[in-house]
């Protein structure tokens, strides 16, 4: 499975009222950091397959779930479970530290 792309109207559709746990990050296109980690989520989205899902939010186009998430820096990333956000963290991470952080969390 690839990773999704969400927007504001439908972040609770594909995020909050999803059956699996997910991982959202919070990109923008100009940001370094983003790029850089870009391969590795959409190579664990594969590994994953169905038992979790991970989507992407462009800040710039979709600053209103940003904002809720309260999201000042990007990378941000989140993972859900059940609808509610369980953890997050900040900044590019090595594919391995990861795909650490998302087993430990779910």
């Amino acid at each position: 499975m690839a990773t999704v792309a969400v927007t504001d109207a439908t972040f609770d559709a594909e995020v909050k009222n999803s059956d699996v746990p997910v991982v959202v990050d919070f990109w923008a296109e100009w940001c370094g950091p983003c790029k850089q980690i870009g391969p590795a989520l959409e190579e664990l989205s594969a590994e994953y397959g169905d038992k979790v899902k991970i989507v992407k939010v462009d800040v710039d186009n979709n600053p209103n779930t940003a904002a809720a998430m309260g999201v000042r820096g990007i990378p941000a990333l989140f993972i859900f479970k059940d609808g509610a956000p369980i953890s997050n963290r900040a900044g590019a991470a090595p594919k391995a530290a990861l795909q650490s952080w998302i087993n430990e969390s779910i």
